[in-house]
């Protein structure tokens, strides 16, 4: 529940528009809910200033139903990530509102216009076409949340000239979301470019030396480049929610 429709709760309240009953009635579900196969935050939103989102991995169709109801029934956006494109397709018979994007394998329903919250602008880069679905992830996940959004693909370290050619959109950035498999080089590479907090995501993304994304997290944590921090393989999300808060303190 958005920190807005208590208010409006409140002031029906204080203008005798609404019952006291009724409110209590809106509001009963506060903290959380109970739906059966989760226990849905509805506080989420109130505390950290996003709703919760739905990790669509390993969950079924009916769970992911009951759990997108309850946070519809409470006004706010959805974002439900990991959803593969036949869940994708069975969710939107259900929810026909809802928008499925394979690029970043995630599924979305906007009740309301979201609200630029973030004070600067958040720019994704990723190294190689193989990384795009998790830099997706990240950048729908900070459109969401309320920032203005660029990305940049395919400019890892093996033609590093891409990069180079991009450095005025580098320059623009308030903070900075790299994705990169193989060796995971390229946040090291961004961070030594530019003054401003670089997050570096490794992916899965290689062959078997890089230990499914082991070998880009190992190399991203020893970078030498500072300023770089580092979240867990294929975490666009995370990064991108970390970006995020970040956005909201930059000057």
């Amino acid at each position: 529940m958005q920190s807005k429709v208590i208010e409006n709760i409140l002031q029906e309240v204080g203008a005798g528009s609404l019952d006291v009953q009724t409110a209590l009635e809106r509001l009963k579900h506060l903290p959380f809910e109970d739906v059966g196969c989760a226990t849905v935050d509805h506080h989420r939103s109130l505390r950290q200033g996003f709703p919760e989102v739905i990790f669509g991995q390993g969950k079924n169709l009916a769970q992911m139903r009951t759990i997108i109801a309850a946070l519809l029934a409470k006004g706010g956006n959805v974002l439900a990530t990991r959803v593969n494109s036949a869940k994708g397709a069975k969710l939107k018979e259900s929810f026909p509102q809802a928008v499925y994007h394979p690029d970043a394998r995630a599924l979305t329903i906007e009740q309301h216009p979201v609200e630029l919250r973030g004070k600067g602008k958040i720019l994704v880069v990723c190294a190689g076409t193989s990384d795009i679905p998790v830099a997706a992830e990240a950048v729908l996940t900070a459109r969401l949340m309320g920032n203005e959004v660029e990305h940049i693909y395919d400019v890892g370290v093996a033609g590093l000239h891409r990069l180079l050619a991009r450095r005025g959109a580098l320059a623009e950035a308030s903070v900075i979301v790299v994705v990169a498999g193989m060796e995971g080089a390229l946040p090291s590479v961004v961070g030594g470019l530019v003054d401003k907090p670089v997050i570096a995501v490794p992916t899965s993304i290689g062959y078997g030396a890089s230990f499914g994304g082991v070998a880009a997290l190992l190399g991203m944590l020893n970078s030498c480049a500072a300023g770089v921090t580092v979240v867990n393989i294929d975490n666009g999300f995370g990064a991108a929610y970390a970006a995020s808060l970040m956005n909201r303190v930059h000057r």
